[in-house]
């Protein structure tokens, strides 16, 4: 039986700096203008505040604003919704990937790898635990920005037969200085997993004054662009398809020859 196409939106967004009832109401603007059905949409990091570590201020608990907007929009688009939030549980804090399901149910996922060039690593906690997401058919390995740079914690796996996952993705905030080293790696972890990547970036300057110029892309597993957004506000549309990634498997199975290793958190 062939398995349904993947249908994805993502949404590339400048985020009003430490705002989070101003980013919802935006992004539930921009949510609207989607009217054909959809699998999955994705979000910029922190989408509810920008890039800050300032948690004092700007952390919510995991029934705050940020989580009852996913649910709502999963619940209206009948789709899986990804973005990340800066979340406090007992006097902790995260930089935690939602992805929230159609039904209300969730599954969450801790930014392993903390900026050392902000204060994150000072003042979150590290995730020690990647998630596989199911979205019909599809699995998918969700994770965050600087995560991007570690290519072994995101590394695809092939066991009796079988991949790990099918789709790699990123929410990020993702600075214009660094815009060539962003392509450039998410095309690269397609092609060395055998696998589909997405990578949602924001535009515009945060509250630092750092510049994002967007660039929010769609790869298959040949390293082949197939979609890709500018440096504006825009949300980026695009099908994934089953039977060509299988197809591409099947022909160059270099998944069998991978080495095989643990990883140590």
């Amino acid at each position: 039986m062939k398995i349904k196409d993947l249908n994805i939106a993502l949404l590339q967004s400048d985020i009003f700096w430490e705002d989070i009832p101003k980013n919802i109401d935006h992004f539930t603007r921009l949510i609207d203008e989607i009217r054909e059905p959809i699998d999955l949409i994705v979000l910029p990091e922190m989408f509810t505040t920008g890039f800050t570590t300032n948690i004092h201020k700007c952390a919510e608990s995991m029934r705050g604003l940020g989580m009852q907007f996913l649910m709502k929009i999963a619940l209206e688009k009948e789709c899986m919704v990804i973005g990340t939030l800066l979340i406090r549980r007992n006097q902790r804090f995260y930089n935690r990937l939602i992805c929230m399901f159609p039904d209300g149910n969730f599954q969450e996922y801790d930014k392993h790898h903390l900026f050392r060039l902000s204060e994150e690593y000072k003042v979150m906690n590290a995730g020690v635990k990647k998630i596989i997401v199911q979205n019909g058919e599809w699995n998918l390995l969700p994770l965050v920005c600087y995560d991007l740079r570690f290519p072994v914690w995101s590394k695809n796996t092939f066991m009796d037969g079988k991949y790990e996952y099918d789709v790699l993705v990123y929410s990020s905030n993702w600075p214009a200085s660094r815009v060539y080293v962003w392509r450039s790696l998410l095309i690269a972890r397609a092609i060395e997993n055998q696998a589909y990547v997405i990578g949602v970036n924001r535009v515009g300057a945060d509250g630092f004054g750092t510049r994002h110029s967007g660039g929010s892309i769609v790869v298959d597993p040949k390293g082949i662009v197939l979609a890709e957004a500018g440096d504006q506000e825009e949300i980026l549309h695009s099908t994934l398809s089953m039977e060509e990634l299988t197809l591409f498997r099947e022909s160059f199975k270099i998944g069998i020859d991978w080495d095989q290793f643990t990883i140590e958190t």
